[in-house]
């Protein structure tokens, strides 16, 4: 079966139930999203008969933490419904505030605020701002215990600092696509471990600010020859593109920004990460490039294209390996046999003709990191075999609010959030449509508001970091309003404000518009 066949298979199959409606009082039960149908052969896994879909390089040990993460993470939002429902039906009692608080005391682990609960006898309980106050406030609960949830899968991870270095990496900025069902991208689908090195600045599209990774770039080179990064010096910044698609849906679940054109989705990628090695080498010097790496990820399965940079480091749309493949020709082989099959698939594609051919192969420090992130990749194609029946229910998305400005980077997991990078909403009014858009139909159509965290960072090291921040969050917050009017008016969007020190004396910490207006 040849690579166009391989694909061919991988896209079909899958049967779609539409949502139902009801009414805008069950909250979160009706937002609407694809839910596909169970299959009888895994889209990721064809095995023959007295075979099982483990495969010998997958870690399961990894996987069960990493199962328990996730259950423990959505389990911080899942109760958000029915503890609103049943305060809802308590509202006319005489004793409501203090049973409404108890109740989300026990269930959710947090008080509400008082004044909503006490003003509700005069026209009612106001469950927009309440549904909001409970959506960030459980992310903020995931915050406070992320060192505690993490802490039994980190050291686990497959894709380490030093395994970067002796790659010949000191730094790896990823831009994913802002799509909610990216934010998993690191720990889970590359099996990275997160760390000061490695850096995630989400756009929508993957379609990043050239001018701005140029700076970024900038500094952390300047940090090399300044001896900041141990190791350093002969090291190289790596830069990596990933845009999504949908194997099964590729019309409507693939890329928002992109209309879903998967052809696009691509090009658009490949020629941002072009762009930015030719301004950076017309600016520097011939040679001062990074490194680049493009990735496709299917959202249905959480398998890679990894499409292969050439000798000039140059990458291409038909060069690439496919993970969901390399399982599948892989499953029920010894681990070494598995990791020389891999191995011999990269090489021979290195090598094809055509439209896929290049100048040359890559050095041996990137063929090291294909190698290691198509390998890791497997345990994400069996994490989602196993703990999501080979295909996400949820195909499209399912995100629980807008996080503005910078994102959080202490929950990482699939469609808790969209992200919208932005450090004025004139500059991201891309990425803030595109997240409005995909909120009017999971939120907006149903009589919820849409929840938008304006999130930057500070810098405790820096004098007077944290009122610059702070200042900054008021007016993108007051752009983000200005923007949407009619959404606002109707108590349809519902802005917050949070800073986080870059050096961890704070983490999201909300602030509140009083305390805004003092700081000015």
């Amino acid at each position: 079966m040849n690579t166009h066949k391989r694909m061919a298979a991988l896209r079909a199959s899958g049967a779609y139930l539409p949502s139902q409606d009801a009414p805008a009082a069950h909250l979160h039960a009706v937002r609407p999203a694809f839910h596909a149908q169970a299959d009888s052969d895994n889209p990721a896994c064809v095995i023959g008969p007295g075979q099982r879909c483990e495969h010998g390089l997958v870690d399961p040990e990894l996987n069960r933490r990493l199962s328990d993460y996730e259950r423990s993470v959505r389990g911080r939002f899942s109760g958000i419904v029915d503890t609103l429902k049943d305060i809802s039906a308590l509202q006319h009692e005489t004793d409501f505030a203090q049973r409404a608080q108890g109740l989300a005391q026990t269930r959710l682990g947090y008080a509400l605020p008082q004044e909503l609960l006490d003003d509700a006898w005069v026209s009612g309980l106001d469950m927009k701002a309440l549904h909001t106050h409970c959506i960030f406030q459980s992310f903020k609960s995931c915050i406070d215990h992320t060192d505690a949830d993490q802490a039994p899968w980190l050291t686990r991870m497959a894709l380490t600092p030093e395994f970067l270095a002796a790659c010949g990496f000191h730094t790896v900025d990823i831009t994913p696509c802002a799509d909610g069902r990216l934010q998993g991208l690191v720990p889970f689908v590359f099996r990275m471990a997160p760390n000061r090195n490695v850096y995630v600045k989400a756009y929508a599209g993957a379609m990043f600010d050239v001018e701005a990774d140029m700076a970024d770039w900038a500094h952390r080179e300047l940090e090399r020859l300044t001896g900041g990064i141990p190791g350093g010096e002969s090291q190289n910044y790596l830069k990596i593109a990933v845009y999504h698609f949908s194997s099964s849906h590729s019309h409507d679940q693939g890329c928002a920004f992109h209309a879903s054109n998967d052809k696009q989705a691509v090009e658009s990628a490949k020629q941002r990460l072009d762009e930015l090695r030719v301004a950076i080498e017309r600016t520097y010097g011939v040679g001062a490039a990074p490194a680049v790496l493009l990735v496709g990820l299917d959202t249905d399965l959480d398998a890679l294209r990894i499409h292969l940079p050439d000798a000039d480091g140059d990458v291409n749309p038909y060069r690439y390996v496919d993970t969901a493949e390399l399982y599948r020709e892989t499953v029920g082989l010894a681990a070494e046999t598995a990791r020389a099959h891999i191995a011999q698939r990269v090489d021979e594609t290195q090598h094809m003709d055509g439209w896929a051919q290049g100048r040359g192969v890559m050095d041996a420090g990137m063929r090291s990191l294909v190698l290691a992130l198509a390998e890791a990749n497997l345990s994400q194609i069996e994490f989602v075999i196993h703990h999501h029946q080979g295909r996400y229910s949820v195909l499209g998305h399912d995100e629980e609010f807008i996080c503005a400005g910078e994102a959080t980077h202490y929950v990482q997991m699939r469609n808790k959030y969209y992200y919208a990078h932005l450090d004025t909403v004139e500059e991201g009014a891309a990425d803030m449509d595109v997240g409005i858009k995909i909120f009017t139909g999971l939120n907006v159509r149903h009589g919820l508001p849409v929840p938008v965290l304006v999130h930057f960072y500070y810098s405790s090291r820096v004098p007077g970091s944290r009122e610059r921040a702070l200042k900054r969050a008021k007016r993108v917050k007051a752009a983000i309003e200005s923007r949407y009017p009619a959404l606002v008016a109707r108590d349809l969007l519902i802005c917050r404000m949070a800073l986080s020190d870059r050096f961890d004396t704070e983490r999201c910490v909300f602030v509140d518009e009083a305390v805004a207006d003092a700081g000015h």
